[in-house]
C-alpha cells in the first residue's frame, strides 16, 4: 500500500498541463532570423518582368545597383518609368533615342552617387532586353547611353547553368 504523499507526488511529476519551454524556441527564431537575413543579400538586383526572356551568361560577375534601361516587346523604360515606344525608336534614323538620353539624364542626377556625378568614366547603366532584341536596336541604345554620359554600359544576363565534370576527369 502507497502511502497518500508518495501517490500525490507521482501524479503532479507525471501531470502533462501543455507547459512549453520557450527558450529553445526563442533560439531557433534567432538563427533563422540571422540566416535569412544572411542569405537575402545574394539577391538579383535588376527588377524582374515576366515579358522579358533575359539572355543566359557564363559571368560569374553579380550585378550592382545601377540605372536599368529595360526593353520589353513594345515599350522601353528607364528605372521603371516608360520613356518611349520600341516601335518610334526603330523607325528613327537617328542613331541616339531622345527620349530616353533625357530619362538617363535626370536619372543620373537623381540616383548616382556624387563620385559618379563627377566622374562619367564611372557612370554605369544596364540595359535588360529580351533575347531576341534587334541588334539594331541596341546599338541604338548602347549609343544613347553613351551619349548621355555613362561610361560603363553593361548588358543583363542570366548566368547560366555549368555542366559538372565527370568523376573520372
Amino acid at each position: 500500500m502507497m502511502s497518500y504523499r508518495l501517490k500525490r507526488h507521482r501524479k503532479r511529476a507525471h501531470k502533462s498541463d501543455g507547459h512549453l519551454a520557450l527558450i529553445p524556441f526563442i533560439d531557433m527564431m534567432t538563427i533563422m532570423v540571422v540566416f535569412l537575413l544572411v542569405h537575402t543579400a545574394d539577391t538579383d538586383i535588376l527588377p524582374n518582368t515576366k515579358s522579358i526572356q533575359i539572355p543566359q551568361s557564363v559571368a560569374e560577375k553579380r550585378p550592382h545597383e545601377t540605372v536599368v534601361v529595360m526593353v520589353t516587346r513594345d515599350s522601353i523604360y528607364v528605372d521603371g518609368q516608360l520613356v518611349g515606344k520600341v516601335s518610334d525608336a526603330e523607325r528613327s534614323d537617328a542613331l541616339v533615342i531622345e527620349p530616353v538620353k533625357v530619362a538617363l539624364k535626370s536619372a543620373a542626377d537623381r540616383m548616382l552617387q556624387y563620385t559618379a556625378r563627377q566622374d562619367i568614366a564611372e557612370r554605369e547603366v544596364t540595359i535588360m532586353g529580351d533575347k531576341s532584341l534587334p541588334y539594331g536596336l541596341v546599338k541604338k541604345l548602347m549609343a544613347t547611353c553613351t551619349e548621355a554620359d555613362y561610361g560603363k554600359v553593361s548588358l543583363a544576363v542570366v548566368e547560366k547553368e555549368r555542366a559538372a565534370a565527370p568523376a573520372g576527369a
